[in-house]
This record gives C-alpha cells, sequence and structure tokens, in this order.
C-alpha cells in the first residue's frame, strides 16, 4: 500500500499555513493592476477570437460561370436615335451577334440624358427588303409620272401635314445609294396615289419628299439620321406631347412601286360623303402585313441603351453603332458622345452579400467599375470611341451564416479609352480582355481551443508576474527595514 505521506509528496501546489501569510497595501495594489490586466488582456484575446484573418492567393481561374460572363450596361448616346442603335458582339473565336434585343432595352433620351416617356423603343431589328425600287427596264421611267412626289421645306411641310390626314414622307440625301435606288418608285407610287386620291379635291394622303442635305433642321427635328427614312404623319395624331415630341410611325417595307401602292392604300382613312363614312374594298391589301411593316418613330434623336449579354471567356468587343442593311448614315454628321451609367462585369450578386463580404473584408471594398460615372465627348463628329478593359475576377469566400451566400465573385478591371478620326460610320467600342487567373482571398476563424488555450496563458502568466513582483517588492522592504533597525542600534 501507499502510504498518504507518499502521496502527498508530489502535490505541486503545497500549501502555506495562514497564520504564515501576511497581507500588505503594496500586495493589494498589484493585485488589483494584475485583476485589471487580466480583464483588458481577456477583452483583447475575446476580440481576436471573434474576428477573422483573410490569406490571399492567386489560382487559375474557377468561376461557376464556366465559359461563359454576363456584361451589365447602361449607357445614354444623346445624339444616336434608338432607331438605328444597335448592340453587335464579337470575339477572336470567330463569334458575330448582331442587333441583340433580347437582353437589351432602348429608351429615347433628350439632350439632358433625361428619358422621354416611360415606354421602352421598340425598335426590332430593320427587316430584310427584298425589294429596292424598280428594275431598270431600259425606258425612261419618268416619262409619264408628271409631277411626282411633293417637294416640301419646313413651311410646306407644316401646311401639308395640317391639310392632308396622311402625309407620307420619303427623308432623302441625294448620296445615298438607297435613296437613288427607291427615287423611281416613290415617284411612280406618288403619281398612282395622285391620280386615285386626287390631292386637290380628296385631301386624304399625300406623298412627298424632304432633301435632308437642303433641310438639315427639318429632318434633324424629325430625328433622322438614316437614309431614305420613310415617316407616316396622320393629321390631328402628329401633335406635340408634353416633351414636345411628336408622335408618327416609319415604315420598314420593301420599296418597289406595287408594294409602296398596297400600303399607302391601306394607310389612306374612309372618305366622308354628306356626314357618312363611304368604305372602299380593300381586300387586295393585307392590312395584318401592313402593319408589321411600320412601327412608332422614334420621339427623341438620343438613346438609352441598358441590358446585358453573355459572352464567351475570350478576347472580344462589345459594339455601338448606327446599323442597317437598308439605310445610309452621314458619318461626317454622326455624334458618339456617350455618358456611362456602369459597365461591370460578372454575374449579379445580392446586396446583401455585397454587404455582408464589404463589412467583414472592408480592405477589398475596392471593386470600382473605371468607366462608370464617366462621360466622353467627341470633340467634333465622325469620332469613333476605343475603351481597352482588362478585366481580374476577385473570389471571396467569407464565413457567412448561409451556405449559398458563402461565396461572393466580383470584378475589377482597368480601362484606357481613346478616341480616333474614323473615314466610315463611327462607333463606340469595348475591347475587353479577360484574365485566365483570378485572386482568392478566403477568410478563416480562430478555433476555440487556441482561445481558451491563450486565455489561460494571460491569466496564469499575470498571475505569476504579478506574485514575482510582490513578493520582490516585500523582501526589499523586509531588508530596507532590517537596516534602519541597525542604525538606530
Amino acid at each position: 500500500m501507499v502510504s498518504t505521506s507518499k502521496i502527498k509528496s508530489i502535490d505541486f501546489y503545497r500549501k502555506i499555513p495562514r497564520d504564515l501569510t501576511e497581507a500588505s497595501l503594496s500586495g493589494a495594489g498589484l493585485s488589483i493592476l494584475a485583476a485589471l490586466a487580466m480583464v483588458f488582456l481577456f477583452g483583447m484575446e475575446l476580440s481576436d477570437y471573434l474576428s477573422t484573418t483573410t490569406s490571399t492567393s492567386v489560382v487559375v481561374d474557377r468561376s461557376r460561370d464556366g465559359d461563359y460572363l454576363r456584361i451589365d450596361f447602361n449607357l445614354s448616346f444623346p445624339a444616336l436615335s434608338c432607331e438605328f442603335a444597335s448592340v453587335d458582339v464579337s470575339d477572336v473565336l470567330g463569334t458575330h451577334r448582331f442587333n441583340l434585343t433580347k437582353t437589351v432595352r432602348k429608351y429615347p433620351i433628350d439632350p439632358r440624358l433625361q428619358r422621354i416617356g416611360l415606354e421602352e423603343f421598340h425598335a426590332g431589328s430593320v427587316p430584310t427588303i427584298k425589294s429596292h425600287g424598280d428594275e431598270e427596264t431600259g425606258e425612261d421611267i419618268f416619262e409619264h409620272l408628271g409631277e411626282g412626289a411633293a417637294e416640301l421645306d419646313k413651311k410646306t411641310f407644316d401646311v401639308y401635314s395640317q391639310q392632308f390626314n396622311v402625309l407620307v414622307v420619303n427623308f432623302y440625301a441625294p448620296w445615298c445609294p438607297w435613296s437613288n435606288k427607291l427615287k423611281p418608285a416613290w415617284e411612280k407610287a406618288a403619281k398612282i396615289i395622285a391620280e386615285r386620291y386626287n390631292p386637290e379635291m380628296d385631301g386624304r394622303i399625300l406623298l412627298a419628299k424632304v432633301d435632308c442635305t437642303v433641310n438639315m433642321d427639318l429632318c434633324r427635328s424629325h430625328h433622322i439620321q438614316g437614309y431614305p427614312s420613310i415617316r407616316i404623319f396622320r393629321k390631328g395624331n402628329d401633335v406635340r406631347d408634353e416633351h414636345g415630341q411628336h408622335d408618327h410611325e416609319s415604315y420598314y417595307g420593301d420599296r418597289d412601286t406595287e408594294s409602296l401602292v398596297a400600303f399607302m392604300v391601306e394607310l389612306v382613312p374612309p372618305a366622308v360623303v354628306d356626314g357618312k363614312f363611304q368604305l372602299e374594298d380593300k381586300s387586295s391589301t393585307n392590312g395584318t402585313a401592313n402593319a408589321a411593316l411600320k412601327r412608332p418613330a422614334p420621339k427623341a434623336g438620343g438613346c438609352r441603351i441598358e441590358g446585358f449579354v453573355r459572352v464567351k471567356k475570350v478576347p472580344g468587343e462589345l459594339m455601338i453603332s448606327a446599323h442597317s442593311g437598308a439605310h445610309s448614315f452621314d458619318a461626317a454628321n454622326m455624334n458618339m458622345t456617350h455618358y456611362v451609367g456602369f459597365f461591370s462585369f460578372g454575374r449579379k450578386t445580392s446586396w446583401r452579400s455585397v454587404h455582408w463580404a464589404n463589412d467583414m473584408l472592408p480592405e477589398l471594398d475596392t471593386n470600382v467599375d473605371r468607366l462608370t460615372g464617366n462621360i466622353f465627348t467627341s470633340e467634333h463628329e465622325n469620332i469613333t470611341h476605343d475603351h481597352y478593359l482588362q478585366v481580374v475576377k476577385t473570389e471571396v469566400i467569407t464565413l457567412h451564416r448561409k451556405q449559398s451566400e458563402r461565396i461572393v465573385e466580383q470584378y475589377d478591371y482597368t480601362a484606357h479609352s481613346n478616341m480616333i478620326q474614323a473615314t466610315s460610320v463611327p462607333v463606340v467600342k469595348f475591347h475587353y480582355e479577360l484574365s485566365p487567373m483570378q485572386v482568392l482571398v478566403k477568410e478563416t476563424s480562430k478555433s476555440f481551443s487556441h482561445f481558451i488555450t491563450n486565455l489561460c496563458a494571460i491569466i496564469g502568466g499575470v498571475f505569476t508576474v504579478a506574485g514575482i513582483i510582490d513578493s520582490m517588492l516585500h523582501n526589499a522592504m523586509h531588508v530596507m527595514k532590517k537596516v534602519e533597525l541597525g542604525k538606530q542600534y
């Protein structure tokens, strides 16, 4: 049997009898300081335990988007009409997509970049015109045309638009090849319509034309940017709204005489005889088909383009331009000044996820869209704007409570912009190049065992150091007392 005395001999914490202990003022003061130090160090350790640390590394891109990347944008063009504004995407792999409309919206805006009305401009794609005027027959087509379409200027335009129920105007430019192809058919159609609906006696419809190289202000007031543009003005409907804008339609159908005449006949309102409407037989025309050939004309000369596109993760470009396969544009008068509302890469991240990541990792809140809020002004017309963007992805793995919101992806990019004098129709290009590498930021927390270990070290260390200091002070004071007693004797 092991005796009790032998077991007591291994006691690390041997007790001192209370009658041998002695309290002192210095010990009491030191004990208070030690307690305060332990409380302070405990708070510091608890704060460090509750906080997180981050580690940063560079790895190969492993985005959950796979091979595609989303680009969101909001661009305002004060001098580009929504009628012909086109969003095109291409890349180095040979992908070309023109006039994207499914995920892109267009809104007319005024020169102050304010939206005109609340409705989206549904221009759609300009249809492919199969017939561009009458075929050449070898004979002089103008021989039997007479006067043809009425030539209008600013004064006569206002008069005729109020005189005729329907005024259909061909806004053209003499240098435009499409306008020259349309001219014979337009003149012939004007004569046929005039013979059927005498302008002087009937007054229900008139075909006219406006030379935009001579009447630039008139064409500009109706936001004509592509030639030829055929606009339909209806008496009583072509009134100015609260923004001072006209409300009328554009024609996008075939341009041969037969198609033009059939369309114009469908536009003619019923005749009124003795106060009664006299309906005409228009069974030869297709009203439903004709309705698809006309669309609302733009109410303003500017356009806001917003939406998103999905592109492959290879170098490519997103281009905004005036585009049509059946219209000409005067490059010398095209102004591509634009304001960038926002231009960003990557999937839309929930506000809560971004807020959580920025709160936990404020040093990472540097994802600034370099182009957002900037306006790029053309010093004069015929200027192409090029923006070169180099994109880098940052992936943040946080300790969010929800598993689905623990990964936050954000893209940052550098932007370099340049203006070039163009000989063709000017455009705005966003050239982008994505890095194959990504920055990985991982958030980690301290273990509870590490916290308990440090807490024990704090309490034991402070207690031990304070005890040593108290012992040294007690012994020093005891020695000083002996010295003083020795001097007295």
